[in-house]
């Protein structure tokens, strides 16, 4: 295959370049600089040309690696969750030393 030749992207795909490569042109930027962005951005977000059954799963097919954007979302929820937890241990844990405090004054009241 040529460099350029779109022959093995999905009508979807096309479809979706065209869009994106009208919305350009509407904002001023050039007829060829408008389509390269635009197949940069269905590479970015597609992976690449995904012809029909191109990317189907076999019994023993690697799993497809997650987008750049699933893997910072993915990230930024295991690091709130970890938040959440020590945050979670630091105040019982002020629970606990504030019960004992108290119970050290009683008894000494006492």
């Amino acid at each position: 295959m040529a460099r350029g030749d779109k022959s093995s992207y999905s009508g979807k795909q096309k479809r979706k370049a065209e869009h994106i490569e009208e919305g350009y042109e509407k904002r001023g930027v050039s007829k060829k600089t408008a389509a390269a962005r635009a197949w940069a951005t269905v590479n970015k977000q597609d992976g690449g040309a995904a012809k029909k059954g191109a990317r189907k799963k076999s019994a023993g097919a690697k799993k497809t690696a997650r987008k750049s954007s699933a893997k910072k979302a993915a990230a930024t929820r295991q690091r709130h969750t970890a938040q959440k937890k020590s945050a979670g241990r630091k105040s019982a844990a002020r629970k606990t030393a504030a019960r004992k405090s108290a119970g050290r004054t009683r008894t000494r009241a006492s």
